[in-house]
């Protein structure tokens, strides 16, 4: 790479090193700093590209994936397009066993990446035989010379942030982030860039996002996975209803919980408000944000630092759909996208 004419051997090393942007017109009334970690600016316009990357070289250096063998995973589908991209790059074969929660958006993207893809049914339990665990698993088992990334269950989730994500807030914010928040699903990017920055800095306080109708606050707060907390929601990528080992609990001092709905129009209205395109993670994190508000959780001298986890062009069929919306019954006038500013012209 010729790094001072920014070019590249390939798109492998646009991976990290996303920006931190300051939001300013949707935080007006809110007391301290608050700041984006953009990682829709990664190419595969998530921060998914960063564990996919550092899974796959490492079990490449430890002799687990070799040339012609064939990359499993289970997806919501972020982590299922970095896989593929991956996988282009270095020649692998790629399978992805993806929830049927996942807009229609993303399974399109990954196909068109080349990939094999299993839709299975969000709405059952993780120990199903149709459920995108469970699928993976069989389909491991069945194909000689297949890897099983087990994002979930994976150590390497949580290292890929630690050596990244981590450093990169730390360095932005020249060591001054007082509040880390971020949507915990499998948990790595929260818990591994948590670990760096408390290692930093202890006092720094990490909060996770999480939905409701998902089994990881409650889990949180008392070491038990309930199953009357487990019913169907509509965000993608965010929450569970099993207990990912990738999630370092510990490290997390609070988890709060927030709704289908509000993060739809919270997603809206950053987009509206900031010029930022974003997807539906990012608006829950963001509505996580404004909760904590509303309880005081802040002052003059936060500095507080948001995962922006992925672009909004891969929820167009969702939640930026005022048809969808409507579906949802989430619609409303101030959050529609638009329909009544464009004017045909005959």
């Amino acid at each position: 790479m010729r790094e001072d004419l920014q070019v590249y051997n390939n798109v492998l090393q646009l991976i990290g090193d996303t920006p931190l942007i300051k939001l300013n017109q949707i935080t007006e009334n809110f007391k301290g700093d608050f700041f984006a970690k953009v990682e829709a600016f990664n190419p595969g316009h998530s921060t998914k590209d960063r564990i996919a990357l550092y899974i796959i070289e490492e079990a490449e250096r430890k002799g687990i994936l070799k040339p012609g063998d064939t990359i499993i995973e289970t997806t919501s589908g972020n982590t299922g397009f970095s896989i593929a991209m991956v996988s282009v790059i270095k020649g692998y074969d790629c399978i992805l066993a993806v929830s049927s929660k996942s807009s229609g958006d993303k399974i399109d993207m990954l196909r068109t990446m080349g990939a094999k893809v299993y839709v299975c049914p969000a709405n059952v339990s993780a120990d199903d035989p149709r459920s995108y665990y469970q699928v993976a698993k069989r389909l491991n088992q069945e194909i000689k010379g297949s890897v099983y990334i087990n994002q979930y269950f994976n150590e390497l989730n949580i290292d890929a942030h630690y050596n990244s994500t981590g450093p990169e807030i730390w360095k932005q914010t020249e060591g001054e982030i007082t509040h880390f928040v971020a949507c915990s699903g499998t948990g790595g990017t929260i818990s591994g860039t948590a670990r760096f920055l408390k290692e930093k800095n202890p006092d720094i306080k990490i909060i996770g996002i999480d939905a409701y109708g998902s089994v990881l606050k409650k889990y949180h707060e008392t070491k038990e996975l309930d199953p009357d907390e487990i019913y169907p929601y509509r965000i993608e990528g965010l929450g569970k209803n099993l207990i990912p080992t990738a999630t370092d609990f510990d490290i997390i001092d609070t988890f709060v919980k927030v709704s289908d709905e509000a993060s739809a129009h919270t997603a809206r209205n950053i987009a509206r408000t900031e010029g930022l395109f974003v997807g539906y993670t990012s608006g829950a994190a963001f509505q996580g944000v404004k909760q904590l508000v509303e309880e005081g959780e802040f002052d003059e001298n936060s500095k507080v630092v948001i995962i922006f986890p992925d672009h909004g062009s891969r929820y167009m069929s969702k939640i930026y759909s005022d048809d969808w919306m409507q579906e949802q019954g989430f619609s409303d006038s101030e959050n529609n996208v638009g329909a009544e500013k464009i004017e045909y012209i005959k």
